[in-house]
């Protein structure tokens, strides 16, 4: 699937990844290949970026808006 996070002055990230976890108002959660359609709100904490060779990134947000769709994942984050 196609990652993009992105802050109103600059793009974090844009590429590949097999999961993407995200600090949700809720709770933490993963979004995977194939995930159903999702628009959720984010709080502060930690968004993590496992791409498929197992590396992974990390970026500290201080809260944001996920939108996915046919493995198109556009994170929205201050």
């Amino acid at each position: 699937m196609n990652v993009r996070i992105i802050k109103p002055d600059s793009t974090l990230y844009e590429g590949p990844a097999k999961l993407a976890q995200l600090p949700g108002v809720g709770g933490l959660f993963e979004i995977m290949e194939n995930h159903a359609p999702i628009i959720s709100a984010l709080k502060a904490g930690t968004v993590r970026i496992v791409v498929s060779d197992g590396d992974e990134q990390k970026f500290v947000i201080r809260g944001g808006v996920v939108k996915g769709q046919q493995n198109d994942i556009l994170i929205m984050v201050q």
